[in-house]
């Protein structure tokens, strides 16, 4: 077939034309749900790996404020002591006096 028979053909039959038509924006539609559904599945799968990192530094958080009120309550303990400690020698220099 040369392409004046092409062309007659089609001109011949505008069925066929309307076909090819709705099976060539048929595949395009299939390729852009396909492309659409493959960029929702990565979008997903990087929220989900981004909500696990944010669920690990929270945990990391927890556990490093757990270790910071404990050195506090320590660092509280010993101005206490020394505290205590200081008054014991204040009196002691009174009474040397």
């Amino acid at each position: 077939m040369n392409d004046d028979q092409l062309v007659d053909i089609a001109a011949g039959d505008p069925a066929g034309v309307w076909a090819a038509a709705l099976g060539t924006a048929g595949v395009f539609i299939l390729l852009i749900v396909l492309v659409w559904q493959i960029a929702a599945t990565w979008r997903a799968r990087m929220l989900a790996a981004r909500e696990d990192q944010y669920r690990q530094l929270a945990q990391q958080y927890a556990r490093l404020l757990e270790d910071n009120v404990e050195l506090h309550r320590r660092t509280l303990e010993e101005l206490q002591q020394t505290r205590t400690s200081l008054t014991s020698m204040e009196r002691m220099m009174k009474e040397i006096e």
